[in-house]
């Protein structure tokens, strides 16, 4: 997919309108250009989400649902490998191309490329080869274990790769600009396993129950990342991502470089994960109302998540590339402006949240009770969203100029220091309905030490004026 000689800017013809978007398009263009698409993505993502669970859960065969639902933390796990080489690779390439070094960004993408699909085959290979054990482990028993098997026989056995590599080749193409290529490359497999999942469930298709979710979510996968090696076809000798396996390099300073940022992302969601059971598990203790009510104001809480979550790896390769060049002024303005647009669209959503509660747990449910319950968890949960946007730009900011160790302490004090201690405590003194409130403690403490760090930042960076390269491509801890 890639001419052996690694790319050197030439104007338009190699990449120049990319140039032009980091280095001299308005600073609004360039946030919306690189933001927007982003967070149509992420929200077309939690939709995907909710497909497979949707689609099955029309069968009413609760064997059906839960091999789906058992085969969650696997496919959870997968989230740490496209954090580790997406978010480290892609961070590591668009600092690269800031300071000009273009071979560090050949070999940036292409470690991130093999790596990801070297782990996607050893995981698919692993848990195949211990499949009965792994199954197990999940809580399968001999009525779920089939429909649990059918469903990981696509989505892991044989789909951990194209679905790991899907992800951080959307990465690779948004940190040289290419942000709506990286969007229509994720939807177009989000959409697609919408459109195939009753085709393959349902019992007037295929009738394949969990396994033709899996199918559906294969397919998807692998038409996506066919997107993205006919971008990189076609855009030969036009585009800075580089898949040649000669320029697969486990140099200290790349290795180095990838994994300072990567790493501490993997276990941020690694975290998160952990979070999100210690919390089902308080409230697995009451009433299945209860149960069904905060399940239904998770779902709803992703969406404003997923929308802040866009908007802070939108402007990521905007954030590293002005860093690594030395333009602070450029990368503060895209920061703050990308920040307040988040902030606004968080008080917002939280408003429609705290005046309505009722409106949307009743689009999930029409029970009573679940409702009565939803609304007040919604409320607490709804109220952390703005303080979670800033939180989510720091880390972002972070990541994108190679400060994985403060991106680490904000992931190790929102789940180990702050919200797991405050879901124990508030469950202590307002049984469960103090549940909902526990992000919301976590974020506030976040968002003011966000604002300190990135100040910080900001005024380092203008003593220093410029980084060097050298600095610029490794990262800024300190």
């Amino acid at each position: 997919m890639q001419s052996e000689k690694t790319p050197q800017p030439a104007g338009k013809a190699r990449g120049g309108d990319r140039t032009y978007l980091f280095e001299s398009a308005p600073i609004a263009s360039a946030v919306i250009t690189l933001a927007v698409p982003t967070i149509i993505s992420s929200l077309v993502t939690v939709l995907y989400n909710l497909a497979d669970t949707y689609f099955v859960g029309m069968l009413n065969d609760p064997v059906q649902n839960a091999g789906v639902t058992l085969a969650a933390p696997v496919m959870l796990a997968f989230n740490a490998v496209n954090n580790l080489f997406g978010v480290g690779s892609s961070s590591l390439m668009s600092r690269s191309l800031g300071a000009k070094d273009y071979d560090s960004v050949a070999k940036s993408s292409a470690f991130g490329f093999y790596c990801s699909l070297f782990s996607g085959l050893l995981f698919s290979l692993l848990c195949f080869t211990f499949q009965d054990p792994l199954l197990g482990l999940l809580g399968a028993d001999e009525t779920t274990r089939e429909a649990t098997r059918g469903y990981m026989l696509w989505t892991v056995y044989l789909g951990a790769a194209p679905t790991i590599l899907n992800v951080v080749m959307a990465y690779l193409v948004r940190a040289e600009g290419s942000a709506m290529h990286a969007s229509i490359g994720t939807m177009s497999g989000c959409l697609l396993n919408i459109a195939l999942d009753p085709i393959f469930i349902m019992p007037w298709g295929f009738g394949m129950g969990a396994a033709g979710a899996g199918l559906a979510t294969f397919i998807s996968n692998c038409v996506a990342c066919c997107y993205y090696f006919v971008l990189l076809a076609v855009r030969r000798g036009r585009t800075y991502i580089c898949v040649n396996p000669r320029k697969l390099s486990f140099e200290g300073s790349i290795v180095r470089s990838v994994c300072v940022v990567g790493i501490p992302a993997a276990i941020q969601n690694v975290l998160n994960v952990t979070g999100m059971t210690i919390l089902n598990n308080f409230t697995s203790i009451y009433r299945a109302e209860a149960i069904a009510a905060m399940g239904i104001c998770q779902k709803l809480a992703q969406v404003p998540m997923y929308a802040a979550l866009g908007c802070s790896q939108g402007v990521m390769p905007l954030v590293s590339y002005n860093y690594s060049s030395g333009n602070t002024k450029r990368m503060k303005e895209g920061i703050r402006l990308t920040l307040s647009a988040s902030l606004i669209l968080m008080v917002l959503i939280t408003v429609l949240f705290c005046v309505f509660p009722a409106f949307f747990v009743e689009l999930f449910m029409h029970d009573s009770a679940v409702v009565e319950y939803g609304r007040h968890f919604l409320v607490g949960m709804s109220l952390a969203q703005p303080f979670m946007c800033i939180d989510f730009m720091a880390v972002g900011v972070f990541q994108a100029v190679g400060m994985g160790g403060h991106a680490l302490v904000f992931a190790v004090l929102r789940k180990v220091v702050l919200e797991i201690p405050a879901l124990i405590i508030l469950n202590a003194v307002f049984p469960l309905y103090g549940l909902a409130y526990a992000q919301l403690c976590a974020e506030v403490v976040l968002a003011v030490a966000a604002l300190v760090t990135l100040t910080r930042l900001f005024r380092r960076l203008e003593a220093s004026k410029r980084p060097s390269p050298e600095a610029a491509v490794s990262g800024g801890e300190n």
